[in-house]
């Protein structure tokens, strides 16, 4: 036996997930919930990965590294925007206003 040339993952977001009334189906919540605090531990560990490359980049290069890190630079820049949680870049169905309470607001 040998080894597989690409690995393949089938953790994609989950199929009977409905963004528009995300409560009907808890077990599909919970799976959209856990796929999107993954993908943003893939984000945040890349851009952590570039940042140590590009951290050996500079030293490294020394003078020159406004030159030869440029490409390095543009990467981690690219791999920092829209990380994080700030309330902007959640979903809407992740901090808004549960159904039950709008209901007894009113």
């Amino acid at each position: 036996m040998g080894r597989k040339k690409t690995v393949e993952f089938d953790e994609g977001p989950p199929d009977d997930f409905d963004p528009n009334n995300p409560y009907k189906d808890p077990v599909a919540m919970l799976e959209m919930r856990e796929h999107l605090v993954r993908e943003k531990w893939i984000q945040i560990e890349t851009a952590k990965i570039l940042g140590e490359k590009l951290k050996w980049c500079y030293r490294i290069e020394g003078v020159n590294h406004l030159q030869k890190c440029k490409h390095l630079v543009q990467q981690y820049l690219d791999s920092t925007r829209g990380v994080g949680w700030g309330k902007d870049h959640r979903p809407t169905w992740m901090h808004g206003p549960k159904q039950a309470e709008a209901e007894v607001a009113e």
